[in-house]
């Protein structure tokens, strides 16, 4: 007979994980594309911005991608929408997004992870997201975890009955707040004062509410191990999730102005795109994939992406 060394039960965070997790395969169906785009010029690029920049002005890579991916979903917006789909009538709608709101996974001080919405990508420069980001890292040093995600758990309860979904509800209710299984509370004293902290200097629920589509840095986690990402979680109502694997080198075919080729070695990040197949088809991936394309092909276009102050002119521009 099989001994297990302790038990555990499930916290607030992986509740949260499992219930969104289970509900998105058991009703998306999951298909997959591995893009591999040469990252070599853009990061060359990337690297004379930095130069002269300070540790907490400097555009990080990560930053780049979501730009980049920004940029891209304005061209396919059918990967920025939202599923509404009735399988017994075999009905459904698309809602497509103005807004880019991308859920970003991120490791709170506690070491667990919290799916961040950073809100309006579609108007956003590499400057303005790196503020946003390190802003919202600063504001999750103040965070209790499951505070936060209480909150955004009872607003998802409240939209729950909104649409009669009432024994959904009534189960989520059992299973957080009552028998061995119920959620650890802070104290009255403990509440009221992390409830002190003005909301400005720390999360809440409204900045873990689900976001028009997830983009992991999965990459970030361990940036020497070999491999990729092959597939995601794709969250309903959200049609798509995007994976960030480690760049890598490898080898790969140039060729130049006179037509030769060349073997050389690049700067490869393997991306990984999970769409939900009742709302697209891989030709829908085609406007994304080009605009990612020509930007990594034409990175100086970067300059064009910072604040006007640090726009360099053209003669600079040139040499860099």
């Amino acid at each position: 007979m099989l001994t297990m060394n302790k038990t555990e039960h499930f916290d607030l965070q992986r509740k949260v994980v499992a219930n969104m997790t289970t509900e998105g395969w058991q009703n998306a169906p999951h298909v997959a594309y591995q893009y591999e785009p040469d990252l070599t010029d853009a990061l060359r690029v990337l690297q004379a911005i930095n130069r002269t920049r300070t540790a907490e002005e400097k555009i990080t890579v990560n930053t780049l991608l979501l730009k980049v991916i920004a940029e891209g979903l304005k061209e396919a917006p059918v990967m920025n929408a939202r599923l509404s789909y009735q399988k017994g009538l075999v009905r459904g709608k698309l809602d497509y997004a103005k807004e880019i709101d991308i859920s970003i996974p991120m490791i709170m001080p506690d070491k667990r992870m919290m799916t961040v919405k950073v809100r309006g990508f579609e108007h956003m420069n590499l400057d303005e997201i790196t503020r946003k980001i390190n802003d919202t890292r600063r504001r999750a040093e103040n965070t209790i975890l499951d505070e936060a995600m209480l909150e955004a758990s009872l607003y998802n309860s409240f939209q729950q009955l909104r649409h009669g979904r009432s024994l959904t509800v009534a189960g989520r209710l059992i299973g957080s707040f009552f028998g061995k299984h119920k959620l650890q509370r802070l104290s009255k004293e403990d509440k009221r004062r992390y409830e002190s902290i003005p909301v400005c200097d720390r999360l809440t629920g409204f900045d873990i509410e689900q976001g028009t589509i997830t983009v992991s840095n999965l990459g970030s986690l361990n940036r020497s191990l070999p491999g990729q990402v092959t597939l995601l979680d794709i969250i309903p109502p959200q049609v798509c999730a995007i994976g960030l694997g480690a760049i890598q080198e490898k080898p790969a075919v140039l060729t130049d102005s006179t037509g030769s080729r060349q073997i050389k070695t690049r700067k490869i990040m393997p991306i990984c795109i999970a769409f939900d197949h009742r709302a697209m088809d891989f030709g829908d991936l085609i406007p994304f994939l080009e605009r990612c394309e020509s930007i990594f092909a034409h990175p100086d276009v970067l300059y064009r992406w910072l604040d006007k102050s640090n726009i360099m002119p053209e003669t600079m521009l040139k040499e860099a």
